[in-house]
């Protein structure tokens, strides 16, 4: 048998990271690093800018979530978790118009981890608070490796149960359908290979993420013409538009389906549809392969023809 090493912590970070905002802020910057702490919370973050101004006072990295462009603030912290800098994480989350706030410390005191807890008690369901701890570990004389362990996350099932209360009944079905689309999907090999799931919410489209700020991938469902499509939502973007346009014979071949071009005066689309009935809950399997299927040829679409 093969000799195993032991995994050591390293207990002093500053060994690592000298400097709190010019050391460990510009690692955690990076993208590869960034990866990580997406990993860990299970949202896609996009660097926008770090030092990010909030009046007098900047954020450490300020970032958004691609395929939804929700903002998110990111505060480090190489010590202790203290009242200054939850102080700083609200004041900045507040600035920025964040929805996704992120603070990641050397230790959590229990005080904090409770107050980060009652925030995501106390706010509607589009606000959600983490708070990780950052580690670093080593096999023998190998390099170091940090690991981001999750003390406070949102909870989707409470914030959930706030949403459900004065939906009407469409809402509450679409909830349903998305939360359904959800459970299929994260045991779907082939899907979770692909993509990331999103919080159900009572909307008539899901987005998702294709790796990049500019495009994403949106499903809908239409309870009113009792149908469902997929398409490519481009934010601001005329000249890629016009470049997906460009291949438009092409496109309408790998989708196997007439494409609908529509251009507005500043997001623009190329949709598909199919006449499955989303108020059918019978349909549900259906049309989510169907979601599956057409979302994956977008994705095959968007690295072919996009940017």
């Amino acid at each position: 048998m093969d000799k195993l090493g032991k995994m050591t912590r390293i207990t002093d970070l500053r060994s690592v990271w000298h400097h709190e905002a010019g050391d460990f802020t510009k690692w955690l910057a990076q993208e590869e690093n960034l990866a990580l702490l997406s990993d860990a919370i299970d949202i896609e973050l996009e660097l926008e800018e770090r030092e990010s101004s909030v009046g007098s006072f900047s954020v450490d990295i300020f970032a958004k979530e691609i395929g939804t462009n929700r903002r998110v603030i990111i505060e480090n912290q190489l010590e202790d978790t203290n009242h200054d800098h939850l102080g700083k994480l609200i004041t900045y989350a507040s600035g920025k118009g964040a929805e996704v706030i992120i603070w990641v410390v050397k230790r959590a005191r229990d005080e904090h981890r409770q107050a980060i807890e009652w925030l995501n008690q106390h706010t509607d369901s589009n606000i959600g608070f983490f708070l990780l701890e950052i580690e670093l570990w080593q096999i023998g004389d190998s390099l170091k490796a940090p690991r981001f362990n999750i003390v406070e996350k949102p909870n989707d099932w409470t914030k959930t149960m706030k949403t459900i209360e004065g939906l009407s009944d469409t809402d509450l079905l679409k909830l349903e359908f998305w939360t359904g689309f959800n459970d299929a999907m994260s045991n779907n090999e082939l899907f979770t290979h692909n993509f990331r799931t999103r919080k159900a919410s009572p909307q008539h489209w899901y987005d998702l993420s294709i790796g990049s700020s500019a495009y994403h991938v949106c499903l809908t469902i239409n309870t009113q013409k009792q149908c469902i499509g997929v398409d490519i939502y481009i934010d601001d973007d005329k000249e890629l538009f016009a470049q997906f346009k460009n291949h438009k014979d092409e496109i309408a071949a790998m989708l196997n389906s007439e494409v609908e071009w529509r251009e507005a005066r500043k997001a623009c689309r190329f949709c598909i549809s199919t006449d499955i009935n989303p108020k059918k809950r019978e349909t549900w399997p259906k049309a989510y392969n169907w979601f599956l299927e057409k979302a994956i040829i977008y994705k095959e679409i968007a690295a072919k023809y996009g940017k």
